[in-house]
This record gives structure tokens, sequence and C-alpha cells, in this order.
């Protein structure tokens, strides 16, 4: 699946991706390919992104993730490699 993750300073991460694993407002949501259609607001915490055996780690602070078809976007206020 197609992964972007972006904040207002820069666009963080574009590519695929085989797992992503979000700190949802309301606790941590998990999405893998063929996900159903999704949107929920962001919290704070640690964003996952599992590419093969290498994990892109971010910690991020609010906005929020969708899920449509393939595509996973996520747009947070804040975001850092981490």
């Amino acid at each position: 699946m197609q992964v972007t993750v972006i904040s207002p300073e820069r666009s963080v991460y574009d590519g695929d991706a085989d797992s992503v694993v979000a700190p949802a407002f309301d606790g941590e949501v998990g999405i893998l390919p063929g996900h159903a259609p999704f949107m929920t607001l962001l919290g704070e915490g640690r964003l996952v992104v599992r590419e093969g055996n290498v994990s892109h780690n971010f910690e991020v602070r609010g906005g929020f993730l969708q899920v449509v078809g393939d595509q996973v976007r996520v747009v947070t206020e804040s975001a850092s490699e981490g």
C-alpha cells in the first residue's frame, strides 16, 4: 500500500508499506493492505510504518489518518523521526 506522512514543515514519508500503526485519538490503530475506508483523528505518540524488515518510526502529534483504497494519508501537526 502507498503511505504518505505530511507535516506543515515537510513531507515526512512517501512510499510503500506493509503495515502502519498509528496513535489514534482514542487508542492505537493498525492498517494493513486491503483495509476498509477509514478516517480517524490522531493523538500523540509513535507512528510506525513497516516496509519488509524495515520500520520507519515517527513521533506525531495531532492531525488525522485516512485510508482510501490502497492509500494511507497521515496529515499531522508535528512529526519527527525517532
